[in-house]
């Protein structure tokens, strides 16, 4: 495999502008003094989307963007151009990954009646269903279920959930975060750090592997000693506990009433909860972001060797 560098000389010259506001040379200096912006941006995004979606598929898609907005900025709006920009290349990022988003309803279907399912034999089983038990509750077998599985998973996070759906030129007159808000967003962050803290060491293991340090699945499996089948059960029991959890501190509205609170999953799920309470203070929460929100340097990351 061959890799190229691209210069912002070459950036600029892939597309002659039709009315430029700015000389050549000042497009070339803003591209180049902001592509920073366009790896910030692409890491943020991929830190939330499964790992078979390809980091060149985003950089390409977001360098095109800072070129667009390099062509089209104009400092007489009274928008800094890195604000700009980056609301043009977060919309080319969202652009790209739902011209990737392939799933069917039907596939989403099956997400909705597996989740519902895996749920409700936890309960009547008082532990997490084996592949076997859950393909056999559906009515499918397991090499369906783990197709399945791997559909959702390719598609889910794809359905940008949280997301805005705003255009990119309707973003740039958006205002910032006020200082309550920025701070209840950086809580939340915080918050989801500690409850992946917190979880039991397998799922932990399986949900920082898997979605913070990108990993295949079979090399998790590999590691943990057990099939990639159970990963997968893993990973769905940990973002289940994620999901209540987050919602018993930020939301409790949301957050599961047990119908039976002395069964040994309820107990389990109480004891976890808790656990979130003990390991997490404001100011804790708040150290995990900056002042802008952003994730603190090196979170996510796997230390160099």
């Amino acid at each position: 495999m061959t890799s190229t560098v691209t210069t912002a000389a070459d950036l600029a010259a892939d597309t002659a502008p039709a009315t430029p506001v700015l000389s050549a040379a000042e497009q070339e200096e803003l591209i180049r003094t902001h592509m920073p912006l366009v790896g910030h941006l692409v890491r943020d995004m991929l830190s939330r989307i499964p790992n078979h979606i390809h980091r060149d598929d985003l950089t390409s898609a977001g360098l095109h963007a800072l070129v667009t907005a390099a062509r089209g900025w104009d400092r007489e709006r009274g928008v800094p151009f890195h604000r700009f920009a980056g609301t043009r290349i977060r919309g080319a990022l969202l652009d790209e990954l739902r011209a990737l988003d392939w799933a069917t309803r039907s596939v989403r279907s099956k997400a909705r009646n597996t989740d519902v399912t895996r749920q409700n034999l936890t309960t009547s089983l008082g532990r997490t269903p084996t592949p076997e038990e859950l393909a056999q509750a559906l009515g499918t077998t397991t090499s369906e279920l783990h197709q399945t599985d791997t559909d959702v998973q390719r598609a889910t996070v794809l359905s940008l959930q949280g997301f805005t759906t705003s255009s990119a030129d309707e973003l740039v007159t958006e205002r910032t975060p006020g200082p309550e808000e920025m701070l209840l967003r950086r809580e939340q962050i915080g918050y989801l750090h500690h409850a992946i803290e917190s979880l039991p060491d397998r799922l932990q293991t399986v949900v920082t592997e898997y979605f913070l340090y990108e990993r295949p699945m079979a090399d998790i499996a590999k590691d943990l000693g057990v099939t990639e089948s159970r990963v997968s059960q893993l990973r769905a029991e940990a973002l289940s506990l994620l999901r209540d959890g987050l919602n018993t501190h930020l939301d409790p509205e949301l957050a599961p009433v047990p119908e039976n609170p002395d069964s040994i999953t309820a107990r389990r799920r109480a004891s976890y909860y808790a656990s979130i309470a003990g390991n997490t203070t404001l100011h804790s929460r708040l150290a995990m972001t900056n002042a802008n929100g952003h994730t603190a340097i090196g979170r996510g990351q796997r230390p160099a060797a």
